[in-house]
């Protein structure tokens, strides 16, 4: 598929596609014509990037990880230095801790919007 059918699909500019495949986190063969060309397990790969963008993980970092995440089961990480672990561990927690974020911040919005909803039944 073309980058355009790609950037549809995955809800992603073809900026920031183009950014991904510099970045070395996607690939892509060219025709004869120079057009970018991604196979349909692009799609899955793309929104798996930007989860991990979402969740914080710098590029670097994820290009280091996602040959891991292909297969999840048989995780093989023979470059993994103290200091990749080290930082990996820091991202882990940091993830935590925005998510217990988000959970309090759901939680208090759940409870304005009860509250609301309950004064405007009176």
């Amino acid at each position: 598929m073309r980058i355009g059918e790609l950037s549809e699909r995955t809800g992603t500019a073809r900026r920031l596609l183009r950014y991904y495949e510099e970045q070395g986190l996607i690939i892509a063969s060219r025709g004869p014509n120079g057009y970018r060309d991604y196979d349909a397990a692009t799609i899955d790969r793309v929104i798996q990037v930007r989860g991990l963008l979402d969740a914080g993980l710098p590029t670097r970092i994820i290009k280091q990880i996602l040959p891991c995440l292909d297969k999840p089961r048989a995780i093989y990480f023979p470059d993994a230095t103290p200091e990749m672990i080290a930082t990996l561990e820091q991202e882990r927690d940091r993830m935590a801790r925005r998510a217990e974020c988000l959970l309090r911040n759901r939680d208090a919005i759940a409870e304005y919007l009860d509250a609301v909803r309950e004064y405007n039944r009176v």
